[in-house]
């Protein structure tokens, strides 16, 4: 079985051993979820031996060593966050208040912000499970569908299954 799941996951087979092996009852039956197509041209990408090639795949912009390229407003962006000497504490439960406002400012009419109920989330991918959570249990209208843009990670539509809804 381990053999089978490797084969069509990014996770390291020691990992999923470390997971399924000494008869664990709790994990010995853990499947993995499908390989998203765009690692898979990560994948390749690693696995192809041509000297001349370039990743197109997700990523980083890379410099022509292959190598990631940050961005200048970046790095500048960290030296004014180091510069402040934050205290790295945790944030409210729904996130930086201030980062949220903005974040709404940027997206929404100035006008409009009063309006916006937001949180952050670590991540995208994170950020729907947390929505897609938050309207199963609060959201009225148990039949309601989730609409899913064509083109799309295919972990969106998983994400919206194992959250309860059909896409």
């Amino acid at each position: 079985m381990l053999t089978k799941i490797v084969k069509s996951t990014p996770l390291g087979f020691n990992t999923l051993r470390a997971f399924a092996s000494h008869n664990n009852s709790h994990w010995g039956d853990l499947t993995a979820a499908p390989v998203d197509p765009i690692f898979g041209v990560n994948m390749a990408f690693q696995a192809d031996k041509a000297p001349n090639k370039q990743l197109l795949g997700v990523g980083a912009y890379r410099t022509n060593e292959g190598k990631p390229y940050i961005l200048p407003c970046v790095t500048e962006a960290e030296k004014r966050i180091l510069a402040m000497n934050m205290d790295h504490e945790y944030s409210n439960i729904d996130g930086n208040a201030s980062f949220r406002e903005k974040a709404s400012g940027l997206v929404f009419a100035q006008e409009n912000i009063k309006r916006v109920a937001n949180i952050q989330t670590i991540s995208g991918t994170g950020g729907l499970r947390v929505g897609f959570d938050f309207l199963r249990e609060w959201f009225p209208n148990k039949q309601a569908k989730i609409f899913v843009p064509d083109p799309t990670w295919p972990t969106h539509r998983g994400i919206a299954t194992k959250a309860g809804f059909e896409w």
